[in-house]
């Protein structure tokens, strides 16, 4: 017996997640009945004139009428096939001997029910969907370098098939990153032809790469062409676009009642470096937590130049780096703009430049490691 191939086993995934879709979609309509009805009751009990539910026999049928004309049919059948639907009938049947108008009412609560049923089937969907898309987007960036290429495939609207075809190839043994590091060279082959065919010259560094260098970067893989100002392209060119929730998260519970300047924090345009190093200090086993916990200790930042969110931005930057075990305001390496300016191969060829304590001195030449493509990253790291 054969065994089912990726795309029949996401299939099946789907239609178990629609089953549930509509499963759920009952538990919303049993519960307004269940609402509706203890209303029905308290009012009738007020006024003294409390009535039994009508005879099984008699809500049924009319009850099933009223579902097929106003539910959909998955939900409707659904709701018929339950054990309770005798008494889901007798409490609709109920309501309409009380005066209330069933005609209006379900079309009501038939919309309430779609809306449940379409809100889980997609939540479902892109759970399976980032389930099997994780492994191998994770593999993506392991073969691929950060660039162009790598950034293209994420952002296709044909991922999740792309993804797909992954599978279906590791499944028959295929070496899927030898695969991907072959379609990474022809697709910088494609860019270079197509850049030229269009009169386009190759990217440089961005103005958002460029004026993000120094602390925020040090030790990072940031992309040249990193975009700060589209918050989500910047997650995914860094690779913390699952990780960002639980980091948003662990900064918040690090600032406890404080957590509207967390926020702050968070809505800056350069968190997803913050957001970044967090990830990659978690993946190699360092106490994040530990280092966070000191934004609370050290208070330095609710004063100072700029916004709270970028002071705050620049104070993570400084406690993810510095030792736990170091004391707040130690001296650390002076970074400026002259530096920066004097190893960006944007600006002209310059003296190479270090930086230490003292300041700039000149140094031996060298390409700060996000103004490149650089090597993918490490086998495992995850983000």
């Amino acid at each position: 017996m054969s065994m089912p191939t990726p795309e029949e086993r996401a299939g099946e995934a789907f239609t178990e997640a629609a089953a549930e879709a509509v499963q759920t979609s009952t538990m919303a309509f049993r519960l307004m009945m269940a609402i509706v009805d203890a209303v029905r009751r308290q009012q009738q009990k007020e006024a003294g004139r409390e009535e039994e539910l009508p005879p099984v026999e008699k809500a049924v049928p009319e009850a099933t009428e009223y579902a097929k004309k106003h539910l959909p049919p998955d939900i409707g059948t659904a709701l018929m096939d339950g054990a309770d639907w005798p008494m889901l009938a007798q409490q609709l049947m109920a309501l309409g001997g009380a005066g209330v108008d069933l005609e209006a009412l379900l079309p009501r609560v038939a919309e309430i029910t779609v809306t449940v049923r379409d809100a889980v089937a997609e939540h479902a969907r892109k759970a399976l969907e980032d389930e099997g898309a994780g492994r191998w987007e994770a593999m993506l960036r392991e073969a691929v370098p950060a660039g162009p290429v790598r950034e293209a495939i994420l952002f296709s609207p044909a991922w999740p098939d792309i993804a797909t075809k992954m599978a279906s190839l590791d499944e028959k043994g295929v070496d899927v990153r030898g695969v991907l590091a072959a379609a990474h060279k022809e697709g910088l082959g494609v860019e270079q032809a197509v850049a030229t065919s269009l009169g386009t010259a190759a990217p440089a560094t961005s103005r958002d790469a460029l004026l993000a260098y120094g602390p925020l970067t040090t030790g990072l893989d940031v992309p040249k062409n990193l975009t700060l100002k589209d918050r989500a392209r910047a997650l995914v060119q860094l690779g913390v676009r699952d990780a960002d929730a639980r980091n948003v998260r662990m900064v918040r519970e690090a600032m406890p009642g404080r957590e509207r300047d967390a926020d702050l924090m968070v809505s800056d345009r350069h968190w997803p470096l913050i957001s970044l190093r967090m990830a990659e200090m978690e993946s190699r086993g360092e106490p994040v937590a530990e280092h966070l916990a000191r934004l609370m200790q050290d208070t330095s930042w609710e004063k100072g130049t700029g916004t709270l969110g970028t002071r705050l931005v620049r104070a993570a930057a400084d406690t993810l780096t510095r030792p736990v075990g170091e004391a707040a305001g130690a001296s650390r390496p002076v970074v400026s703009s002259a530096a920066a300016k004097a190893t960006s191969p944007s600006v002209g060829p310059t003296k190479g430049v270090s930086v230490t304590k003292g300041g700039p001195r000149p140094a031996e030449p060298g390409v700060a490691a996000h103004r490149e493509s650089g090597p993918a990253p490490s086998k495992g790291r995850t983000r």
